[in-house]
């Protein structure tokens, strides 16, 4: 199981989604991808930053895009700057998976 905190980036207002532990499964991207299937995620770009250790995948979906940052430290960020009611369709749609567990986190520690 996928253990993930819904939260605000650090100095944000915007959310995320910080998935911290199973994200070094080798199926945790195909696994994240089959649990949201029902908003239609659509690939449009993968980005290998190896100079940061992280690869950046970009999808569009019937809910906007999102992009997955996944970093080899063990931790995938799921971000949409500019829909972040995908990020909160996508927590709902999380929270209903048997693949992933949502843990609770203090907003006030990424102020």
């Amino acid at each position: 199981m996928y253990k993930y905190y819904l939260r605000p980036g650090y100095q944000s207002q915007n959310l995320l989604i910080e998935v911290f532990y199973g994200v070094e499964n080798e199926t945790f991207v195909s696994d994240f991808l089959s649990s949201i299937e029902k908003i239609n995620p659509q690939l449009i770009d993968a980005l290998d930053l190896w100079m940061n250790d992280e690869v950046l995948i970009t999808y569009d979906s019937e809910i906007g895009k999102f992009t997955l940052s996944k970093d080899i430290w063990g931790f995938a960020f799921i971000m949409a700057e500019d829909s972040q009611n995908s990020i909160i369709e996508i927590n709902s749609i999380l929270e209903k998976s048997a693949l992933f567990e949502k843990v609770e986190v203090d907003f006030e520690k990424y102020k």
